[in-house]
């Protein structure tokens, strides 16, 4: 009969308690498997089989019990780890949607809205068709076998052990998610341009035509002018969102080293 002591079971668990606990810290925050139309099961499935199979390439852990207040503490410390890879490569899919939140505020859909489960809050149309494609570039450029490897890489950078997290990396963190409104505004700057131009012409005209009816003529052909204007930038998304998420998982390596603490000498 084979026996073990408690220190054995206390390192065979934290072996495999404490990478499940970081992987599933970071699907949770993912935005393709985070998705609320994920199953509960299928999350904890595959987080289990990517800790298993990562567990043997780790470094030797120390028997630390997982209920002790140590043990306890480096459980929060890996899933705040896996939660902060997920939430930077969400700020491009934040970015994208914001995106097309703007586009249809100019386009005068502000008020054509779909629930949307993943954030539980009306979204505007455009965004959420923008969300959408985004998703589909992301798994179409094997971003989730990026991320995947990008997670690998972050038990390098941040083992698994006693060790802190630098507040500098932190503060990283925070001006990334800066980067959700400079990269939204951005990719709306055509369309809004756009619509600006066209704006500008309807006052014209109304100028030289009082007579017209503006609401009835300006509504329609500003849709017309957005849906045309999309519809013309759309193939040029693809590349610049293939751009964003390959920097944005150079990104992501770049601030884990920046939470990485120095080893005290």
């Amino acid at each position: 009969m084979i026996e073990l002591t408690s220190a054995q079971w206390n390192l065979l668990l934290a072996t495999y308690l404490y990478p499940f606990v970081r992987v599933m810290g970071y699907i949770s925050a993912d935005p393709v498997l985070g998705n609320r139309s994920v199953p509960i099961r299928l999350k904890i499935g595959l987080a289990l089989a990517i800790s298993v199979a990562i567990a043997p390439t780790l470094a030797p852990l120390q028997p630390i019990e997982p209920a002790s207040p140590i043990g306890l503490a480096i459980l929060a410390q890996q899933i705040l780890i896996g939660v902060a890879i997920g939430f930077a490569v969400r700020v491009i899919f934040a970015a994208v949607e914001m995106a097309g939140q703007v586009m249809g505020l100019q386009m005068g859909l502000g008020f054509a809205t779909f629930f949307d489960p993943q954030t539980s809050a009306q979204v505007p149309v455009i965004g959420q068709y923008l969300g959408l494609m985004s998703i589909l570039v992301f798994l179409s450029i094997n971003g989730h076998a990026l991320m995947l490897s990008t997670l690998i890489e972050s038990f390098r950078i941040l083992p698994i052990g006693t060790l802190g997290l630098d507040s500098n990396g932190f503060a990283a963190y925070a001006r990334w998610g800066a980067q959700i409104f400079l990269i939204g505004f951005t990719l709306a700057l055509p369309v809004v341009a756009t619509l600006l131009i066209a704006n500008f012409g309807i006052g014209i005209i109304s100028r030289a035509a009082p007579q017209m009816n503006i609401f009835a003529v300006g509504f329609p052909f500003i849709l017309l002018v957005g849906f045309a204007s999309l519809y013309l930038l759309v193939p040029y998304f693809l590349p610049i969102l293939d751009r964003l998420f390959s920097g944005g998982v150079e990104t992501l390596v770049l601030l884990l080293r920046g939470m990485a603490l120095a080893p005290p000498r």
